[in-house]
């Protein structure tokens, strides 16, 4: 993990770009072939989903904990081909036979990967949220067009039939004129209690783990997931499951980038090392209409008697998505309409594959996913700097202010600072 190892991947990145075509696929059988970043968890499913995927092939396996990789391994196992286990996933960059990397590691990771993976001539499926910081955001759609790779984020809810449909009748003015539409996500999580700084467990490289964020001690209260409530790695529950409500909310409105961002909340729940907030509520103003996102981490009960759900509210009805489904009601709430759709992640997996063979943007393209990343980005400026907070309609950045706009990038090891 040291700096001379880092610029010698970047150099075989560059040179790999300068030879790969547009639009390729190496394998002698003309198969797709993938390396997965991160097989702790949502890694877990990716292997499984895009496994199902006909013409796939998985052929490495890379997460720096000897104990996830080897869950991932399990899992990839039976497939066309038997993957290669591997710590550091710029090894696969190297591969000229893989055609893309899918990220499901922590948040921190997801920017500088992906910009690797698309210097380095790979298509990219990256977990959400986008990135850490809006920086990184605007980095990776740099990187992507720079480089003609395909970027998919995993907002999986923009391929399924049901959104898709519910989404259609809402511009065909099933309800009238929209003015407002409503984001939730609820859970009933457990303390992270109060960790402690504790020798790096057996078979964890942490040292890459932490790869371009910098460094900070082990605690025993971090890894595998509680990072996530934490700045340093995490971009809080906004970040981590706001942004899936978030996403088809500014699909349906047909909005990019909000003028005046409000965030109110804290953490009210325990006592312990969490930073993020485990109630928030964030208003975001595009001038003529308005998206509202609330976030409970220690309460399930949501609107409309659900734990997780988008809600549009026209001049002459409401259209309600929960999870797949969606109901239209008339302006008494009555039931007039609706739709059971399948949850499943297949249609996203298969349209980045499409996309990967035909060069077309995919539907969670990086640029809308940058988009909608970037209202979880604004929420939790908001919410750390307790003010709101005014973006230039032009240039979509925070304007005159400081201490917001501190927020905007971060710091990073040295020797990891992403490259266009």
């Amino acid at each position: 993990m040291n700096r001379r190892y880092f610029l010698k991947t970047a150099a075989l990145a560059g040179a790999s770009t300068a030879l790969a075509p547009r639009i390729h696929s190496a394998s002698a059988n003309n198969k797709i072939v993938l390396a997965v970043m991160g097989t702790n968890g949502r890694g877990l499913d990716l292997i499984k989903g895009f496994m199902g995927q006909p013409e796939v092939e998985i052929a490495y396996i890379c997460d720096v904990d000897d104990r996830a990789r080897a869950k991932g391994m399990k899992q990839a196992s039976g497939g066309a081909r038997e993957p290669k286990g591997i710590k550091d996933f710029r090894q696969a960059l190297e591969d000229k036979s893989v055609d893309a990397l899918v990220v499901a590691a922590p948040d921190h990771w997801h920017a500088p990967a992906t910009i690797l993976a698309c210097s380095a001539g790979k298509h990219v499926y990256v977990e959400k949220p986008a990135s850490h910081n809006p920086q990184e955001g605007e980095w990776m759609i740099q990187a992507a067009r720079k480089n003609n790779r395909v970027v998919q984020l995993g907002t999986q809810r923009r391929s399924m039939p049901g959104v898709q449909e519910a989404i259609e009748k809402l511009r065909s003015g099933a309800i009238g004129r929209v003015l407002l539409s409503r984001g939730w996500y609820n859970n009933s999580r457990p303390t992270i209690g109060h960790g402690k700084i504790v020798p790096v467990p057996e078979g964890l490289d942490y040292s890459l783990w932490q790869g371009p964020a910098p460094e900070r001690p082990y605690r025993d209260n971090l890894i595998h997931y509680n990072w996530h409530w934490f700045w340093h790695w995490g971009t809080g529950e906004l970040g981590n499951n706001g942004i899936h409500s978030l996403d088809i909310c500014r699909l349906g409105l047909g909005v990019d980038y909000p003028i005046r961002v409000t965030s109110g909340g804290g953490k009210y729940r325990y006592d312990d090392d969490q930073e993020t907030p485990d109630t928030h509520t964030v208003t975001y103003d595009f001038g003529d209409k308005s998206i509202i996102w609330e976030g409970r981490s220690w309460h399930r009960h949501g609107f409309d008697n659900s734990a997780f759900g988008i809600a549009f509210y026209g001049e002459n009805g409401t259209i309600l998505i929960d999870g797949s489904n969606y109901r239209i009601l008339d302006p008494k709430d009555k039931e007039i309409s609706k739709n059971s759709g399948s949850g499943s992640d297949a249609p996203h997996h298969r349209n980045f594959l499409d996309c990967i063979r035909s060069g077309k943007r995919p539907n969670a393209d990086i640029e809308e996913g940058h988009k909608s990343t970037m209202l979880c980005h604004l929420g939790n400026i908001a919410f750390r700097t307790s003010h709101a907070i005014v973006l230039d309609p032009k240039t979509h950045h925070i304007v005159d202010d400081r201490k917001a706009q501190a927020l905007w990038k971060r710091d990073y090891r040295r020797g990891w600072e992403p490259k266009v």
